[in-house]
């Protein structure tokens, strides 16, 4: 499948997956638009995305759906497409000699460092998926962040070598076709690999609870087919949270 895969790259873009999403119609399934520069890059929780020109890969995968492109997908399955994406993430890291973990839903973090971050933004045609733009920024050669970025980190700044971004634009598509495979035919094996690379997993840790406030203790405990996180308490009880419904404090 990676021969599939369409590479467009640009000098400048304000953010890729605009781009992508402004042009849906034109782009082929697997499609990726990588730009050099993005101006307006976003990120979860309504946030921006940093990243020096030139130094790091910002780029988005589009995925059609139906005759001629992907497999239909149920929008209740959407949550695969993050396991996918943040598992091809580690893979590539791997692949260099980083050892990576996701950060639920699907920030990939190094010795507690965010190297990488996602925006999954899909559509639907009734209650199957019809379109999927994959928005990745993964920090390659950076050294030097700006201040405001709380706890960054590069493949660069963990290794000390630096990388040629294109080749490792290049060894994401050829993972990223592997585990795209997994979530059709493989899908235990996804949630297992993903269980398994999952940050602070089993491990007592603190959170806050975004609706009161509150901060407590917890281990993680499983991740739910449609994205729900369990977090175990002390107490034996159970918390089930969305994104955006629970925080990890660092």
């Amino acid at each position: 499948m990676t021969k599939d895969f369409l590479i467009k790259w640009f000098d400048s873009l304000d953010s890729t997956n605009d781009e992508a999403l402004r042009h849906i119609s034109a782009y082929d399934n697997l499609s990726v638009i990588a730009a050099w520069e993005q101006t307006a890059g976003r990120g979860q929780r309504g946030n921006s995305w940093s990243a020096a020109p030139g130094e790091n890969l910002t780029f988005s995968v589009v995925l059609k759906y139906g005759p001629g492109a992907l497999e239909p997908l149920p929008a209740a399955s959407a949550f695969c497409l993050s396991k996918a994406s943040s598992l091809a993430v580690c893979d590539v890291l791997e692949a260099y000699g980083v050892e990576a973990f996701i950060k639920w839903p699907n920030d990939i973090y190094v010795r507690n460092r965010k190297i990488c971050g996602m925006l999954i933004e899909n559509s639907l045609s009734g209650d199957k998926l019809s379109t999927s733009v994959i928005g990745i920024g993964l920090n390659v050669n950076q050294k030097e962040f700006p201040p405001q970025l709380v706890n960054p980190v590069s493949m660069a700044s963990v290794t000390g070598s630096d990388y040629l971004v294109k080749d490792v634009l290049d060894t994401f598509c050829k993972a990223f076709s592997g585990r795209l495979e997994s979530v059709y035919r493989e899908g235990d094996r996804l949630d297992r690999d993903y269980i398994s690379r999952l940050y602070r997993f089993g491990r007592l840790s603190s959170y806050v609870d975004c609706s009161s406030g509150a901060e407590f203790q917890g281990r993680i405990t499983g991740v739910l087919g449609d994205g729900r996180l369990k977090i175990s308490l002390p107490d034996g009880t159970d918390r089930l949270y969305f994104f955006k419904e629970v925080s990890f404090v660092i």
